[in-house]
């Protein structure tokens, strides 16, 4: 249990640097990248501290770490979104998008979601130290596998149901793989599972992807020479996430029996 105490806020650490990495690159706009490994981080962080929301400390750590993700989330579709009309060759509809881009880079960075999370974070050791001082720490090892748990049984319902709803699914996927990552040796999840949780993560986030897109579309009319090509893309998404989710299923069958 110790060994688990004083590993946390370590880890918590190491993606506080990340952070700080991130802010800078996009300050000064070294990469394209820096956004993206900013929400990785954010990610990380958050499926370190979600299992934990039952704790106090971690619970309002979570919750800063939540704004921040909901204010980034839409910068970085509109950055996906504008690297593929680069890439396909779209250059008006790209360039056009590059000032909405600058902006909210320059927003993020001025943002109270981003510096109450910074904020939070340097704060949080020694509310974590405080914490286990007051013995509110007892039991974590049991918490974090009750919530995997809780997890796993929420996808594997999801999957069930022949009505289920994609962009759920989608979520249930990330939450229970990422909680996996954060913690490995609790997660009790073979390797083929894991595998195959990253394969329907990856077909359904491709099938998002194109399903945002042509939702952006119908207001935005420079975008309509691609609706073809998409409506193709999310099709074909479509059915390499209904083959990957029958594996999926499978595979949690089969661990079930």
């Amino acid at each position: 249990m110790q060994g688990m105490i004083d590993e946390i806020p370590r880890h918590v650490l190491r993606i506080q640097m990340r952070l700080f990495a991130c802010r800078e690159r996009l300050r000064v706009c070294t990469d394209d990248e820096a956004l993206h490994d900013l929400r990785i981080a954010l990610r990380q962080l958050r499926s370190l501290l979600r299992p934990l929301s039952s704790v106090a400390v971690c619970e309002a750590l979570q919750q800063r770490a939540a704004e921040l993700g909901r204010l980034s989330g839409p910068l970085r579709d509109l950055e996906v979104l504008q690297a593929y009309l680069q890439q396909q060759g779209h250059e008006s509809a790209a360039y056009s998008r590059m000032p909405l881009l600058q902006q909210g880079y320059l927003q993020l960075l001025d943002s109270a979601p981003l510096a109450h999370l910074l904020d939070a974070l340097d704060d949080w050791p020694e509310q974590w130290r405080q914490a286990a001082s007051n013995g509110q720490l007892h039991g974590l090892h049991k918490l974090i596998k009750e919530r995997l748990r809780k997890d796993r049984k929420r996808l594997a319902q999801a999957l069930l149901d022949p009505a289920h709803d994609r962009h759920r699914l989608r979520l249930l996927v990330k939450r229970l793989r990422y909680a996996a990552e954060a913690y490995p040796a609790l997660a009790d999840m073979p390797g083929r599972m894991r595998l195959q949780l990253k394969q329907v993560q990856s077909a359904l986030g491709d099938w998002h992807d194109h399903w945002q897109w042509l939702q952006r579309a119908e207001a935005e009319v420079d975008l309509q020479p691609c609706v073809l090509a998409w409506r193709d893309a999310m099709q074909s998404a479509e059915q390499q996430a209904s083959l990957a989710l029958q594996g999926l299923t499978a595979g949690f069958v089969h661990a079930s029996s």
